[in-house]
């Protein structure tokens, strides 16, 4: 509960629960200050004295109404209702204060209310779910009243009226998700859940941010879903046209694109879209207006790069949505050193254009060269795509990325972002457990020491500064403090929103991580790293219709992506068991497609699914681990497991011995390396070894408590219970289980 002003208190009988979190959850994801208590702490003088501050200190005095309040003549809600219909009395007339909301079918002409509930429009929100329309009026009824009357109107029928729901769109932050989880194990080896390193999407911490208007939906999340309201100042810059001779240049046009977005972020007025929103647009034939609808900007920038030997052109055109007039057009031909240059004078004319102050600090970090090699420059532009852009924790994903940044370094040991990029890269490497060795741990520190020696104070090296404590140390305080202060410097990255989200994640804060997520993409609605990120927060949560109505979200957005399309249908599996979805999902795909690698994979995840051992060991005989998406450790875990829990000893052990002998070697390098341990204790528990299955699962533990990670570490203790069930230690595994259910 916090002291900030502007709070809603939020008071509710405990039997509406569930209705007053989504309410909650609603006003808090469109930045609205909300006091609930979900800890149903009721009675004792501290506890009085707290809720007696909020009442008096609150802005509106939100009283949920349902059956459950009229059958309970008494409860502590009803002191509350006492208490703020007392705060009125010293209010003027008209002052908005108290607000009813009814959540079921109680009428009120029979509602055992305070008078002067009676005096107000009463809000209906069917079973608690928030419209846009009430979310809008809450937060104009927050807004301050000016000496002449304007401002925040009273709360009169009339004026509440427009909060009545109707048959408007359930509200966005209620469904605008996605679940990415696409892997049959959903613990310990779960591809699915891995985090997303951020690319670079806009946001600002949610206590500095303020909100643009909300993002309506319809339950079923169409691609037609309705745009946000355009700032003033929002903009989007297309991908730009590679239109050198030399088509194999191509990385240096998206470079281009995405140096230019990062430079825009830099201004504090504008609001930029972020890289993966717009990729979608690459080469499309939709109009100006069309793209600045579905995007919600009042502005696009288009351009063109063309490169031959050591010259550059660079044009641009930025061009006014609503209008399709042509605010500012330009070409820069310049010599290929000067590509910074170019970056710099193009977001300082963009900046003019539309009014938005450059202060002489903004004015220095857009002037900044990275590099003078334009060797350099190449390979840390192919790094980048290679990080951003391919599926992550795939071994030869992080060794091409390495490759490439180490080269740039090579060529200039000045280039501050290849370095950072690189120490990221190295942390990557332990993170998944591909290499977790005292060597790899040095080379990330190295490289983030350079970076920071060269370029303390560069926005870029700061955000990679939070991503290398994240993942190389799990150093939550170091991550939040960067990406603080790069909310500073840059106020409209998305990095900030995403990034905080995954830190919020580990540390078990769920409510938290899905207000940051759902603040990135309601700034950035297309951004697929920022959706699947909240989808897995979601999924965790068990928070299945939201889950379920954001699978429909990515899929619409990546309708070709087979593992969006299989999450879609994971979704009823994970919340009641039924394989129904899935299987009429693979059932749906051509023949062509279930014969493909990607196809088999998904296969073998539903064989799995259904214990049908027969068709897995088929399968797995045919493509025993698909790299794109797994790593030979997952592919042996799976079919060692069922072939386990058949009772074929000889088969475990002949499908995951080569396995487990590798794990063992590169433990004796890699020892802080915790998914080794949870995986290797997970194989020596498949072939009956029990003993050591409990000391190998307790080193993880040991390694990696909960309570430094809420996401593996809890799944790593139930590798644990599933070791204890296959020991026969029934009563333990039961007492584990019962216990990770809380």
């Amino acid at each position: 509960m916090s002291d900030a002003p502007k709070a809603v208190f939020l008071s509710y009988a405990r039997e509406d629960t569930d209705a007053a979190r989504r309410i909650a959850d609603a006003l808090r994801g469109f930045g609205v200050e909300v006091w609930f208590d979900q800890s149903e702490l009721r009675g004792g003088d501290s506890w009085d004295a707290k809720i007696k501050k909020q009442i008096r200190e609150c802005a509106l005095f939100m009283a949920v109404v349902s059956a459950h309040t009229q059958a309970r003549a008494e409860g502590y809600f009803r002191r509350e209702w006492k208490l703020a219909v007392e705060r009125t009395h010293d209010m003027a007339d008209g002052v908005p204060f108290i607000v009813p909301v009814v959540i079921d079918a109680t009428a009120e002409s029979a509602a055992l209310v305070p008078e002067q509930f009676m005096r107000v429009q009463w809000t209906r929100l069917a079973g608690g779910m928030p419209t846009p329309e009430f979310v809008t009026q809450t937060k104009r009824l927050l807004e301050p009243r000016r000496a002449d009357g304007a401002g925040a109107a009273p709360a009169t029928p009339a004026a509440a009226a427009a909060a009545r729901p109707g048959k408007s769109p359930l509200l966005a932050v209620a469904v605008i998700a996605v679940a990415a989880i696409g892997a049959a194990v959903f613990f310990a080896l779960r591809p699915g859940l891995k985090d997303n390193p951020p690319a670079a999407d806009p946001v600002r911490p949610v206590t500095e941010h303020k909100p643009a208007a909300p993002i309506a939906s319809s339950p079923s999340l169409s691609p037609s879903t309705r745009p946000p309201a355009a700032d003033a100042k929002s903009i989007a810059v297309l991908p730009f046209t590679n239109m050198s001779d030399d088509k194999d240049t191509g990385f240096f046009a998206d470079g281009v694109h995405e140096d230019l977005l990062t430079n825009l972020a830099i201004v504090p007025e504008l609001k930029v879209i972020s890289r993966t929103s717009v990729l979608q647009y690459r080469g499309t034939t939709k109009t100006m207006r069309q793209i600045g609808q579905e995007l919600g900007v009042a502005y696009l920038l288009e351009g063109s790069v063309r490169r031959a030997g050591n010259k550059v052109r660079v044009t641009g055109q930025l061009i006014n949505t609503g209008t399709d007039e042509h605010l500012w057009a330009k070409s820069y031909d310049r010599d290929l050193t000067d590509i910074f240059a170019i970056q710099s004078a193009i977001a300082q004319e963009i900046a003019t254009a539309l009014s938005a102050a450059i202060s002489p600090e903004v004015r220095k970090h857009l002037d900044r060269r990275p590099t003078d090699n334009p060797a350099a420059y190449d390979l840390f532009l192919k790094g980048r795509i290679v990080r951003n852009d391919s599926p992550t924790g795939v071994l030869a994903v992080q060794q091409e990325a390495e490759r490439l940044f180490q080269g740039a370094v090579d060529l200039d040991p000045k280039f501050a972002a290849a370095w950072g990029e690189l120490a990221v890269v190295h942390a990557l490497y332990g993170f998944w457990g591909l290499d977790h060795t005292p060597e790899r741990i040095a080379q990330g520190e190295t490289a983030m020491q350079q970076a920071e020696q060269i370029a303390p104070d560069a926005p870029d090296v700061i955000r990679l500064r939070g991503t290398y404590a994240y993942y190389a140390f799990r150093d939550y305080a170091t991550a939040t403090a960067a990406y603080e202060k790069l909310a500073r410097l840059q106020p409209n990255d998305p990095t900030v929103y995403s990034s905080l989200g995954l830190i919020l994640r580990r540390q078990g804060r769920m409510g938290e991580s899905v207000n940051n997520f759902r603040r990135a993409v309601e700034l950035d609605p297309a951004s697929y790293n920022s959706l699947r990120n909240l989808a897995v927060t979601l999924a965790v949560s068990r928070r299945w219709d939201e889950c379920r109505a954001a699978q429909q979200r990515v899929v619409a957005l990546r309708p070709d992506n087979l593992q969006a399309q299989y999450s879609l249908a994971y979704a009823d599996f994970d919340q009641s068991g039924s394989l129904q979805s899935i299987e009429a999902w693979m059932a749906g795909l051509s023949p062509a497609v279930r014969e493909s690698p990607s196809g088999i994979y998904y296969r073998k995840q539903i064989a799995w699914l259904k214990q049908d051992a027969a068709e897995h060991r088929r399968l797995d005989r045919l493509q025993p681990h698909f790299a794109e998406l797994e790593n030979p450790i997952l592919g042996a875990y799976l079919a060692g497991s069922m072939f386990a829990a058949e009772g074929d000893l000889a088969a475990t052990r002949e499908r995951i011995a080569g396995t487990m002998t590798q794990m063992r070697t590169r433990l004796k390098t890699e020892p802080a390396n915790t998914p080794l341990w949870v995986n290797l204790g997970a194989f020596e528990s498949m072939l009956g070894n029990h003993d050591e299955a409990f000391r190998l699962l307790r080193k993880a533990q040991e390694l990696l408590p909960e309570s430094r990670d809420a996401m593996d570490g809890p799944a790593n203790s139930l590798e644990l219970a599933m070791a204890y069930a296959r020991s026969g230690d029934k009563a333990r595994a039961l007492a584990e289980l019962a216990r990770l259910l809380k």
